[in-house]
């Protein structure tokens, strides 16, 4: 039985189909078909996806868009942003509104199973964590018992919340909200003690304080947040564009290969840096792309440390160390597989 079911799920991986009878690699067809690619981006966040003032979106997720879109049309304006709540965005992405969920999105087993999404390469790695008031003179999470905190609705953010204050024998008075904005506002107009939520959205929202001195970010970190573009189940070629676009970032990074010096890299004679560019192998015929998929992606959105410098390093206002961010080979987290 075992022999005829292998027969069987060859037999349908090679008409196109998953063993459940999904059809797959239908996303980029519909990406080509519609002539745009629809971005699911969050409501406006600093560093990740912010719309400035004249309307133009900007921020970590945002380059990612434009160096996908960039992959399948080689233009990378063919990007259509549809801004989503955190409560709204899997169910965009389910109905088909949304192609990827490109926003501060951590993976979970419960979103990677019972919702039907497929996570897999992290752009950043977060943690949760609190603010407050600096005249408060709060030096610790732990001394928050009993107080009322700002939380957005639909996140991560609130079960981390209650899992850390019943560890640790503390009660608190959650105030929630719909957006992100929302429980900023509230929070710095007084109607709560705490702000919580990821560690760089707190940088992020405190920048945006009339007074953002007077207030800090207290030094627990209480959870895992590990931050991954989101696609549908069922389509693994859509899974493996996305995947391998954020990939292509790292490994540019790694082989010192920028937005800057990404024509003359073509020429260079080490094997590495030929296969990413697309001037040996045909690896982006796998992906049903372009062999010079990842060179129009660099030469879009430079490499990942260009990015993360851009948008939330030092050359930002957000100011933040790579930390966790790092490359593999600089103490961080960040790892990219080979291409070959």
């Amino acid at each position: 039985m075992a022999r005829y079911a292998r027969i069987l799920v060859g037999f349908l991986l090679a008409l196109g189909l998953s063993y459940g009878g999904q059809a797959e690699a239908q996303t980029l067809k519909a990406v080509k078909a519609r002539g745009v690619l629809n971005c699911g981006i969050g409501t406006g966040l600093a560093g990740f996806g912010l719309a400035d003032a004249t309307g133009t979106w900007k921020g970590v997720n945002i380059d990612f868009c434009h160096a996908l879109a960039a992959a399948i049309f080689d233009d990378a304006s063919k990007v259509k942003f549809v801004s989503l709540s955190s409560k709204d965005r899997f169910t965009a992405l389910q109905s088909g509104e949304s192609d990827l969920i490109a926003a501060t999105t951590t993976w979970t087993m419960s979103r990677d199973t019972i919702l039907g999404l497929n996570f897999r390469a992290v752009f950043y790695y977060d943690g949760q964590g609190f603010m407050v008031k600096k005249a408060l003179n709060i030096k610790s999470a732990r001394e928050l018992s009993g107080a009322s905190i700002c939380i957005q609705q639909g996140t991560t953010t609130e079960l981390n919340t209650a899992d850390y204050f019943r560890k640790n024998n503390m009660k608190f008075e959650p105030v929630t909200f719909a957006t992100n904005n929302e429980a900023t506002e509230a929070y710095e107009s007084g109607r709560c003690d705490v702000f919580t939520t990821d560690q760089s959205g707190l940088y992020a929202e405190r920048l945006r304080f009339k007074n953002p001195s007077e207030h800090v970010v207290l030094p627990e970190t209480i959870s895992k947040e590990p931050l991954a573009y989101a696609v549908r189940h069922g389509d693994d070629q859509w899974f493996d564009i996305v995947s391998w676009v954020q990939y292509a970032l790292v490994t540019a990074e790694e082989l010192e290969v920028t937005q800057a010096n990404v024509d003359e890299m073509r020429k260079s004679t080490n094997p590495d840096i030929r296969r990413l560019l697309g001037v040996e192998g045909s690896f982006g015929q796998a992906l049903g792309l372009g062999n010079d998929w990842a060179y129009k992606v660099i030469k879009t959105a430079g490499n990942y440390g260009e990015v993360f410098e851009r948008h939330l390093g030092q050359q930002s206002s957000m100011k933040i160390a790579r930390g966790q961010n790092a490359l593999w080979s600089n103490g961080g987290l960040q790892y990219a597989p080979p291409i070959r």
